[in-house]
């Protein structure tokens, strides 16, 4: 056997299980390490904890004086947790995090050690940011990026620093980071939805967007993953013949976790409670050594924030057990791909679910109201949803091999369509006093009823009620939650504001009752968004074919769909939200086509690196094997060596053609290369690197698959799937 694959297999069998003890309820240390709430009551004084919860719930300012008293505080905490170093912790563009660790230690002016940390440092920062994405926003030699602090999510401990969680911005004000726009959104929809909710409650005077999300990936031994290039260098395999068995069979799906998966499993949520992160749910997932860890509803940006921890401390605790931690969305041709379903909410103030039914027909009708707005964004605004998830990862789960598809449709359930159907008909005005009863008792009434039992099981669809939340399954596993949150808070922001403006023109031009002009409005908004609802498999032609029908779009690729994120209608959204302005979008859809390029010319490369430096000549070795036996075949039975080395010399000419095949193809793509690196405008460029160059990869990867089937598995160089996905 090839001796690197090898050594990576003999490896991973001497493994030796890490232990791992839980002793501890969680209950008992869970934001241990979080300078939360409660910390901050026993740390600051109480000018200083009411000025930082103020600014949690309100969005007021924090003055100078209070945050050196938050600083100061913060860093006696944080020293007497053993912390040496103190962070602005931040998200820009690339999709991950970023942080810059100062000691704080310094030198007085007498030449004294002390340990110093005050509102200035708290407040903001200038770390040099000239290196990362900003889409046209500065020069490059420009490095001001102002890191600012974000009160509403609590500074944590990570090993030995103090992480200060911050938004990105440049010098002129325009957002640098994901954190900024999502803040913007979580506004936006707070004060529509306050408004719309004072409709049915007059108390209501703050309204959180939730997100609860699940986490899906995989989990491979560090030495397999190592010995192969492709996953070192791109997160996926480039190439690799499938294996015979997959998750056909579907034994791997909520099946008996593996102890070593499980001590992983233990020690991260252990880290995760720790810094706050209400991690509860872990399961095995429907493709081999694919996995699920998922988290209690949180406010929103919270929990965006948390994802975004999870993602690196996953990476860190799998190391300590010699795994890695898979978070592409393909990495594995021929089974299932991970996402990262995002279960998102409105709540009041007062602790009401605003997409959850209740006991009385006005909560029921307050549920219908943003159930029904929410459907309307969704088909106003599904083009920029879908590019919203749009990545070259992604692409190979949307419009690929796999559900959900490229397509956004919204599935209720066959219950609540019915519903739909009973508002449709509402009469057209003034309603009969017979008639508001019937709605309220026999419609409206019925429907905690209806749902008690209604359970999403359409497992396809990439936008589905679930009860008391909607669930956006289109989100990549690698992706951050900020950008789906992002667009999903403000399309619905806009479309209660329109909501609003509706309602209230009944009333106030036409004397309609409250609820006589809600139904009103609610009717055309059913009637208007029905193509989006979807009750079938959103995953085949089949809907595919009825989707065009209906008008939805179908973009199956990254440069394609992101085109949506600079439209009209787009820019319009975004502008009159207050949550972006031309130069911040206009920067965003910049660096995305030119992420995606970035990312497809490099998996190019590591492919024909692999495919000319492995893969051939590891074929002509073998190549040369078959010959000499076919000259000791022709030695010993002379003119009939033909009918008995028949097979031999196939395989020998079959192999030529594949090396053949696998040089032409790689010359081939690296030309197209060539011609798209030498274009300027990054849309075109990206459209090239999808179009032109990208069609080679599944060439290239036929030609080694099938050699990899011809070749003696001793000489094989690359691990194989059957072994990264059935080595426990």
């Amino acid at each position: 056997m090839s001796t690197f694959r090898s050594r990576a297999l003999a490896q991973t069998f001497s493994r030796k299980l890490r232990p791992v003890t839980e002793t501890q309820h969680r209950s008992e240390y869970f934001g241990s390490h979080v300078f939360n709430e409660e910390t901050m009551k026993q740390y600051l004084t109480t000018e200083a904890f009411k000025g930082v919860m103020n600014a949690v719930s309100h969005g007021s300012n924090i003055d100078r004086k209070i945050a050196d008293q938050v600083a100061n505080s913060m860093k006696n905490w944080a020293l007497e947790k053993g912390a040496t170093h103190y962070t602005h912790w931040f998200q820009p563009l690339t999709g991950g995090t970023a942080e810059k660790h100062d000691a704080f230690f310094e030198l007085g002016k007498d030449g004294k050690a002390l340990e110093r940390f005050g509102g200035n440092e708290l407040v903001q920062q200038e770390p040099d940011a000239s290196s990362f994405p900003s889409g046209g926003i500065r020069n490059t030699f420009e490095a001001r990026g102002y890191t600012a602090w974000d009160p509403t999510s609590p500074a944590f401990i990570y090993g030995t620093t103090l992480c200060v969680p911050t938004i990105f911005v440049a010098y002129t004000g325009e957002a640098l980071d994901h954190k900024t726009p999502l803040l913007r959104a979580l506004h936006a929809v707070d004060k529509q939805a306050t408004g719309v909710a004072r409709y049915f409650d007059k108390n209501v005077s703050k309204v959180n967007a939730s997100l609860g999300w699940e986490q899906e990936y995989f989990l491979i031994d560090k030495a397999l993953v190592m010995s192969r290039p492709d996953m070192v260098l791109t997160g996926r395999t480039l190439l690799g013949q499938t294996s015979a068995k997959g998750q056909q069979l579907d034994d791997h799906y909520f099946g008996s976790i593996p102890q070593r998966v499980i001590n992983f499993m233990i020690e991260l949520e252990t880290e995760c409670i720790k810094l706050g992160i209400p991690v509860k749910t872990r399961h095995n997932e429907v493709a081999p050594n694919q996995f699920e860890i998922a988290a209690i509803h949180e406010e929103a940006n919270l929990a965006v924030d948390h994802n975004a921890l999870l993602m690196d401390i996953m990476g860190k605790v799998a190391s300590k057990h010699e795994l890695k931690v898979l978070l592409h969305e393909k990495p594995f041709k021929g089974i299932n791909g991970s996402g990262k379903h995002n279960n998102w909410s409105l709540n009041t103030d007062s602790g009401v679910n605003l997409l959850s039914p209740g006991k009385t027909p006005m909560r029921n009708l307050q549920f219908l109201t943003f159930f029904i707005n929410t459907i309307k964004a969704i088909y106003t605004y599904e083009e920029l949803m879908r590019a919203e998830v749009a990545s070259a990862s992604n692409d190979h789960r949307l419009g690929s091999n796999e559900a959900p598809p490229a397509i956004v449709s919204v599935f209720i359930g066959e219950q609540l369509t019915t519903v739909l159907k009973e508002l449709e008909n509402v009469t057209d005005g003034k309603l009969s006093p017979q008639e508001k009863t019937d709605l309220k008792l026999n419609v409206v009434g019925k429907i905690p009823e209806i749902l008690l039992d209604n359970t999403d099981r359409n497992r396809t669809s990439p936008f589905a009620f679930t009860g008391n939340k909607f669930e956006f399954r289109a989100v990549g596993s690698m992706a951050s939650c900020a950008n789906s949150m992002t667009v999903l808070n403000t399309i619905v922001a806009k479309q209660l504001k329109r909501f609003r403006e509706e309602v209230d023109k009944l009333i106030d031009n036409r004397s309609f009752k409250k609820d006589e002009a809600i139904f009103n409005v609610l009717r055309e908004y059913i009637k208007d968004s029905k193509d989006i609802l979807f009750e079938g498999n959103s995953y085949g032609e089949d809907w595919e074919k009825e989707a065009m029908k209906r008008g939805l779009s179908n973009h199956k690729t990254t440069p394609e769909a992101i085109r949506a994120k600079i439209s009209d209608k787009a820019m319009n959204l975004y502008k009159e939200m207050e949550v972006m302005n031309e130069t911040e979008i206009f920067a965003r859809h910049e660096i995305e086509y030119a992420a995606y390029s970035l990312r497809i010319q490099l998996e190019g490369r590591v492919l024909g690196d692999i495919a000319m430096n492995h893969v051939i000549p590891t074929a002509v070795n073998y190549q040369n094997t078959l010959i000499r036996n076919v000259k000791g075949l022709k030695e010993v039975f002379g003119k009939e060596f033909e009918s008995v080395a028949k097979e031999q010399m196939d395989l020998i000419k079959k192999i030529s053609e594949h090396i053949s095949g696998i040089t032409q193809k790689t010359n081939a793509m690296v030309e197209e290369r060539k011609k798209a690196n030498i274009v300027k405008e990054e849309g075109i460029k990206a459209s090239l690197y999808c179009n032109k160059v990208k069609p080679y990869f599944e060439q290239i990867r036929n030609h080694c698959d099938k050699l990899e089937l011809m070749i003696d598995d001793e000489l094989w160089p690359l691990v194989k799937y059957r072994e990264m996905l059935f080595t426990r």
